[in-house]
């Protein structure tokens, strides 16, 4: 495994949180057999995981998972209910039993003339009981606009990316609160959080105290895509997003938030480069070098870490 030592104090001034020392490794060598996997989420009980395999060019998105046995992650198996069209951006549920994501699979009985992505999820009874077939969210949730990356506190608010004209410019960051029967309206996040820019894939803690997401090529970001987080304060109002630093965030894309908060573990995507130029003795171990990881393309990485 491709590990990244390096030791810092790490300081985000409106919350004060310090680390003596962040580690950001890769998540497992396992993954590195694909070109593009992103995407992480985890169960509560830390044996069960599911994330995004891609194609190069990323038209192509399929759900995978894995299980842990005997502290071993198995080989990553295909989600059963994936097709021809594309699935992305697994979460998983606090009991397990319902998957949400977001896919361009049409409606049944729909005749669809241009795709779009909506937020879907699957159900078991148990684990390890198979998976229902998908069902749409609604159309509480779900508009003629692109959905993307759910993801729901303890109470199922859901927070979410969309690319609608009510929002403050590109992508934005939007919630819809449950009330134990249905979803209301998405409420766009306020200017704390949006921006006339890029602003996606936000992972809300169970509580709601705090969310993570990527804002986009910003003047005080480290370059693409970096990794931000923002706090409530006393009345419930979200505060200024502040970037998490150069330790986690590189001058390339860093994407996909996931907290395991029994285990205070950041699992997040990165296109980070850190492989160098070297001599090879022969092509496998040129193909083994670069296909370790840190080598542009998309891999999920771990840090552990106390918001």
């Amino acid at each position: 495994m491709l590990r990244f030592k390096l030791s810092c104090i790490l300081f985000i001034s409106c919350f004060s949180f310090a680390q003596d020392s962040l580690s950001v490794s890769l998540f497992d060598k396992s993954l590195n057999q694909f070109l593009n996997v992103r995407d992480f989420c985890i169960s509560k009980d830390g044996t069960e995981a599911f994330f995004t395999v891609q194609s190069p060019d990323g038209t192509i998105s399929q759900l995978a998972r894995i299980r842990k046995t005997k502290n071993e992650w198995t080989e990553p198996e295909l989600l059963p209910f994936c097709d021809e069209n594309s699935y992305m951006e697994a979460f998983l549920s606090d009991d397990g039993l319902r998957l949400y994501f977001a896919s361009d699979r049409p409606e049944k009985g729909t005749k669809v003339t241009e795709k779009n992505f909506d937020i879907w999820y699957v159900e078991r009874k148990s684990n390890p009981d198979p998976w229902s077939e998908p069902i749409n969210l609604g159309k509480s949730v779900n508009s003629e606009n692109n959905e993307f990356y759910p993801t729901l506190s303890k109470n199922n608010n859901l927070y979410f990316t969309m690319d609608a004209t009510t929002g403050k410019g590109k992508d934005d960051i939007y919630f819809c609160t449950w009330n134990g029967k249905k979803y209301a309206s998405p409420v766009l996040l306020n200017d704390n959080i949006n921006s006339s820019g890029y602003e996606f894939n936000a992972f809300i803690s169970s509580d709601e105290r705090f969310l993570l997401y990527t804002k986009y090529n910003t003047p005080d970001g480290n370059g693409s895509g970096d990794l931000y987080i923002a706090k409530k304060d006393a009345t419930g109002t979200w505060q200024k997003a502040e970037n998490l630093g150069a330790i986690i965030n590189s001058k390339h894309m860093e994407y996909c938030p996931f907290y395991d908060e029994k285990t205070e573990t950041l699992y997040f995507t990165s296109k980070r480069v850190e492989i160098g130029t070297k001599a090879f003795k022969n092509l496998a171990e040129f193909q083994e070098y670069v296909n370790q990881g840190a080598n542009g393309l998309s891999k999920i990485y771990q840090v552990k870490i106390k918001f």
